[in-house]
């Protein structure tokens, strides 16, 4: 029982962001909520040592908000948001990436995780709201507010002061151990749930004044699908910029696609076991393998291949990833006698985010031609 309880939640943690593009605020929320309850069902329902588990949970937090960022090439209208929401996302990650090495919890305090709060918010005004009509202050004013009076304190609290809210919750909320059951610690205060009830109950009625009495008025109903309500971008036209980024291969798109790959996997290589390449020796071997694949992506598209399906084209990346992994395991083991620690796990995550790239960045351009992207 253990194990399928282990094996749903991790499960859910990969499965559930691959709907981030489609349904970004649903999938996006239900991201960070198994995020924030998995050590918690662990705890309760299993007897499983978690002692290991909390490099892997990290290794997911940056699963997910790569997805994210990559869903906002694919989704987003507004010029603005789509610019501070790559600075928050590269900002983060180099943050990570400099912990990581150093191990200096402050580190992650100077580098808040503002990205995520940042893409619910544009996603939840996106919902009912054209977000073309956001002002550069709005945007810009929104990621300020989420980084100092959110994000900061969040980030100190878990990374500085290393709080745990739910040990908080139950000894000086509940007046129960920490080790104690929710259902010993509810038996104790049952008041604690009737306020709870009565602040939500609160919360709603503010909510709704805010939405019927101070925000203007709605574009369109409630929708939380990526395609509801979208300005379209002529299939033609991307298709025209998915052909001219294939002519060039050392181009933007090349540099984003390597740092944006590279900082995922030296951050997943600092947090998997066995994993003993230096930083430099990931982006070297991270660069190669994206230069590899991108010479091959574009001579596919200069041969007029055209992908209809993602799947389809997440299947055939990963094929020839894995191949050439298995090269670079002969090419290894016989010049080192090493092997790929984690091979099978770094392939499928650079094809599934080079995947989600290469079919979101053209959709980018043609939408934003005019800014000179």
């Amino acid at each position: 029982m253990d194990g399928l309880i282990f094996g749903a939640v991790v499960a859910a943690r990969i499965l559930v962001p691959l709907a981030i593009p489609k349904f970004p605020l649903p999938a996006m929320l239900a991201a960070l909520v198994i995020d924030g309850l998995d050590q918690t069902i662990f705890q309760t329902f299993t007897h499983l040592d978690l002692e290991g588990y909390q490099t892997y949970d990290k290794a997911l937090d940056v699963y997910y908000l790569s997805i994210a960022y990559v869903a906002t090439l694919r989704n987003w209208t507004n010029h603005t948001a789509v610019g501070v929401s790559r600075f928050l996302y590269y900002y983060r990650m180099i943050g990570v990436v400099i912990f990581e090495i150093t191990q200096i919890r402050a580190v992650l305090l100077i580098f808040p995780n503002t990205f995520e709060y940042f893409f619910d918010f544009y996603e939840g005004v996106r919902a009912r709201w054209d977000p073309r009509k956001l002002t550069k202050g709005l945007i810009v004013g929104a990621a300020a507010f989420i980084w100092i009076f959110i994000k900061l304190p969040q980030e100190w609290w878990i990374h500085v002061a290393q709080l745990d809210a739910t040990d908080l919750i139950k000894t000086q909320i509940f007046g129960v151990a920490k080790d104690a059951s929710w259902i010993d610690a509810i038996a104790n205060r049952p008041l604690v749930i009737v306020a709870l009830v009565i602040v939500l109950v609160v919360l709603a009625f503010v909510v709704r004044w805010l939405f019927t009495k101070r925000l203007p008025p709605a574009d369109y109903p409630w929708t939380f699908d990526a395609d509801k309500n979208q300005p379209p971008v002529d299939p033609a036209r991307i298709e025209a910029v998915r052909r001219r980024l294939a002519e060039r291969l050392f181009d933007r798109e090349l540099v984003e696609k390597a740092a944006l790959i590279t900082l995922v996997i030296v951050i997943f290589g600092r947090m998997l076991p066995g994993v003993d390449a230096t930083p430099l020796q990931t982006a070297v071997g991270v660069f190669v393998m994206i230069v590899a694949n991108t010479l091959i992506t574009e001579a596919l598209v200069r041969q007029g291949a055209s992908w209809s399906s993602a799947v389809r084209q997440f299947t055939v990346m990963l094929a020839i990833n894995l191949l050439i992994v298995a090269v670079g395991q002969v090419i290894l083991a016989s010049l080192t006698g090493r092997r790929l620690e984690h091979a099978l796990v770094f392939a499928g995550l650079i094809t599934l985010i080079v995947t989600l790239y290469d079919r979101y960045r053209p959709i980018h351009v043609a939408r934003f031609e005019s800014h000179h992207e």
